[in-house]
């Protein structure tokens, strides 16, 4: 995996590039085509001297990212690390699914099935709203949305042609907004 390391307000030392490489090595099995896959990763400083690690590893269909913010680096980059894991191990069944263009970024001989309880626990989209503003359909909307870790992911309906917002509600399920 290629990485793209940059530093806000902190200057980035070999030791530092070296321990995130290592820990991305991690994420090297759930890949198909390792060599095609470019992570960039900024780190911050906050005011209050807190150090946030970003990763985002943009892939041919979906883009993966986490941050995480600690006192200490290596603890951001642990932490940055095992949240973007378990991004694709709690997608992985979203992943195969029929309804979701197939994807060959992922590797997913690698990644454990979920437990059958978690497996039964389906979101569904409960509500819908119409309103006025990349194609692609709900359920890929959906997991672009929960790959990114964001509430919200606004997208242009595959079928329709027309802008629309998935997102996520306080219950656990999905809501869409669509265009009129």
């Amino acid at each position: 995996m290629e990485t793209n390391i940059r530093g806000e307000k902190i200057k980035i030392t070999e030791s530092m590039k070296d321990y995130v490489n290592e820990k991305l090595e991690k994420l090297d099995k759930y890949f198909d085509n390792i060599n095609e896959v470019r992570a960039n990763i900024i780190v911050k400083v906050n005011n209050n001297h807190e150090q946030r690690v970003e990763i985002t590893i943009p892939l041919k269909s979906y883009i993966l990212r986490s941050e995480e913010t600690q006192e200490d680096f290596y603890a951001a980059v642990d932490k940055t690390i095992d949240k973007l894991e378990r991004q694709v191990r709690k997608n992985k069944t979203r992943l195969m699914s029929k309804k979701v263009k197939p994807s060959y970024d992922f590797n997913f001989a690698e990644i454990e099935l979920p437990e059958e309880k978690e497996e039964k626990e389906t979101h569904k989209i409960v509500k819908r709203k119409t309103i006025e503003v990349k194609p692609m359909n709900e359920e890929e909307a959906i997991l672009q949305m929960e790959l990114l870790g964001h509430q919200f992911f606004m997208y242009k309906d595959a079928e329709t042609n027309q802008p629309a917002v998935v997102y996520k509600r306080n219950d656990g399920n999905y809501g869409v907004m669509e265009s009129e």
